[in-house]
């Protein structure tokens, strides 16, 4: 049975959580991402930080996590991203077999959106 993750990664920028973003998406890592803007406070470097960010929400599969973790180290701006995956418990089945059939299909996509 495929293990379902719901992956937590903050940038410090839109265009930044949409770049990386695009690139999971393209990869065929993830089936979504959702990208939300927020307002994080927590400890750096021994003070208390206050920051707007935004949130990438990524559904995925056990399989692509390593992929994901890759690539956000590798071009994130950020020292230490957050990189956190949960597993997903319950949800829609039809829900879970479309991300299933989205990550799994690696078919090339065309500017239109079609597969190939």
């Amino acid at each position: 049975m495929v293990k379902h993750l719901i992956g937590l990664l903050t940038f410090g920028s839109e265009e930044e959580a949409r770049k990386i973003s695009l690139k999971i998406l393209e990869g065929k890592l993830a089936a979504c991402v959702n990208i939300v803007p927020v307002n994080s406070m927590y400890w750096w470097e021994g003070k208390i930080a206050d920051d707007r960010e935004y949130l990438a929400v990524v559904k995925t599969t056990e399989t692509e996590v390593p992929g994901i973790i890759d690539l956000v180290k590798r071009e994130h701006s950020y020292q230490l991203p957050e990189i956190i995956f949960m597993p997903v418990d319950a949800g829609s089945g039809e829900y879970l077999d479309w991300i299933d059939r989205t990550v799994n299909s690696k078919a090339k996509i065309t500017d239109n959106g079609q597969n190939f």
